[in-house]
């Protein structure tokens, strides 16, 4: 009996040790120390989201400091993006017919070059953030920005309500995280 679970203890610690490779180290090659964050471009209907985009992807490399901001001319890393749609729509009706929640879907273009040879890093033509929020007549809130973000997105105000312009800030902030990480982890 006490083989056996000798045996057992050792077969667990050789699949644990073996298992999937995680890390917690970064997979970014390490020659890539800095990064320029281009403003995007807005080629959607949505006025004013492309300063809050540019602005929360570059605060996620800044509290991260793996990369580190620099000028064009300096930078090991170029990321530049286009976005390219703001959708809104209607999730849920009430008894009249009116649109109780909504969800925003902001989508974008973006690619990473490297600074010195222009070489694509990767490059992905659909990147989405996209959020979910209540109109006022509910009574519910959808305050669900993540992390730090209520603090520091800029919050984006040209659209009709607060609601909207908080589910905006939310909807870019989740495409910024995916951008960050899209080119911090590119595994």
């Amino acid at each position: 009996m006490r083989i056996a679970a000798g045996i057992a203890a050792g077969l667990v610690a050789i699949c644990m040790l073996s298992a999937c490779g995680y890390t917690t180290q970064s997979s970014l090659d390490p020659k890539y120390r800095t990064i320029y964050v281009a403003p995007f471009e807005n080629q959607s209907r949505a006025y004013g989201t492309q300063a809050a985009l540019t602005n929360a992807v570059r605060r996620k490399f800044i509290s991260d400091g793996r990369l580190r901001l620099v000028e064009h001319e300096r930078a090991d890393l170029v990321l530049e993006g286009v976005i390219l749609s703001y959708n809104l729509r209607g999730l849920t009706f009430d008894e009249d017919d009116e649109v109780t929640q909504f969800l925003t879907v902001i989508t974008a273009g973006a690619r990473l070059t490297e600074g010195a040879t222009g070489e694509i890093v990767w490059q992905d033509p659909l990147i989405s953030g996209e959020t979910t929020f209540y109109t006022r007549q509910t009574g519910q809130t959808a305050d669900r920005l993540r992390g730090n973000a209520g603090a520091y997105v800029p919050t984006v105000r040209s659209f009709a309500s607060d609601e909207e312009n908080r589910g905006a800030s939310e909807s870019i902030e989740q495409l910024a995280t995916e951008l960050f990480y899209r080119t911090v982890e590119p595994w």
